[in-house]
């Protein structure tokens, strides 16, 4: 059920949940204010309860109602890159946050979308808790449809277009001295280095972590299909590729993210992408990963692999 924005803004007031459009997913929302309605995002998406929720704000000066402490350079982090695909992991003053929102941490997740609508419902309503709009595990929602197919033509919907980035925030997190990527994202981790003055790590989970934000611990992104990303595997044994519209893959029935040489282009189509390989019903599919291991392309490679993923962890 799309709605407008006025009708979002009265139903997350009322302690509903709407589905609302970011630059990177679609989101399912809820009033921080409502910890019931924060309750069922989890019980809507399947959830797993120790899997804590990004907050949404309208400014970055909002973040001292909650944090405990602000680690350096978080202000110039926020400046140059809020509104926008980043989220920053910080240490809050527990009773200013539900402990669901948190999953009973002592940090939460924050961030500013750089979408019109959303930033406007933020303004009206106030701080959104606001995970990505799909069933857990699944490839997330970038267009309104996708909503719509995890949860009903009856769930509310904020139609705000295609996103634009098509994959979820970056996530920063501080371990003095210095922050680490806790999450790849739509922001490559090269993009910090002139804001930080050295490039963050990217941290590696262990599978028995707790996680300390989305996306760390569980299997995402997955359709129902195999994705086999063996190089040595001859794609046309299996006669389905996932690969570029400026490859040849004889013999082989392609789905293509797009050119080889746009990162940008491939990273907005993946999601809807894979979610069309359930739609025409493919078992198996080869995948090309013959790309460059950096930039955008490490989080495309990052998301893959976590969709190739046979485990609940990785």
């Amino acid at each position: 059920m799309r709605v407008l924005m006025e009708k979002a803004c009265e139903l997350l007031s009322k302690g509903e949940v709407v589905g609302l459009p970011t630059e990177t997913v679609y989101g399912l929302a809820a009033s921080l204010s409502h910890p019931q309605a924060i309750n069922r995002i989890f019980t809507l998406k399947n959830r797993p309860a120790d899997n804590p929720l990004i907050i949404h704000l309208s400014h970055y000066q909002q973040v001292q109602t909650y944090a405990d402490s602000l680690p350096p350079y978080f202000e110039l982090l926020a400046e140059h890159f809020w509104p926008g695909p980043l989220t920053l992991v910080l240490p809050i003053r527990p009773s200013t946050i539900p402990p669901n929102a948190r999953a009973g941490l002592m940090t939460a997740a924050f961030r500013i979308p750089n979408h019109a609508l959303t930033q406007e419902v933020i303004k009206k309503v106030g701080p959104l808790v606001m995970p990505s709009a799909n069933l857990s595990g699944k490839p997330s929602a970038t267009q309104v449809h996708r909503v719509e197919e995890d949860f009903g033509v009856n769930f509310p919907v904020l139609d705000g277009g295609k996103c634009t980035c098509g994959l979820e925030s970056t996530i920063l997190y501080f371990t003095p001295p210095h922050w680490e990527v806790v999450r790849l994202g739509s922001l490559a981790p090269e993009q910090f280095q002139a804001v930080l003055g050295y490039l963050p790590a990217v941290r590696k989970e262990k599978n028995s972590a707790k996680p300390l934000c989305p996306g760390q611990m569980y299997r995402h992104y997955a359709p129902k299909a195999e994705l086999v990303l063996d190089p040595k595997t001859p794609p046309e044994s299996i006669g389905y590729v996932l690969g570029f519209s400026d490859r040849q893959y004889p013999r082989c029935q392609v789905f293509s993210l797009g050119k080889s040489d746009n990162p940008q282009q491939v990273a907005e189509n993946l999601y809807n992408i894979l979610r069309s390989l359930d739609d025409a019903k493919v078992q198996r599919i080869w995948v090309d990963s013959d790309f460059p291991q950096k930039g955008l392309w490490l989080t495309i490679s990052e998301r893959l692999k976590r969709a190739s993923c046979p485990s609940s962890t990785i």
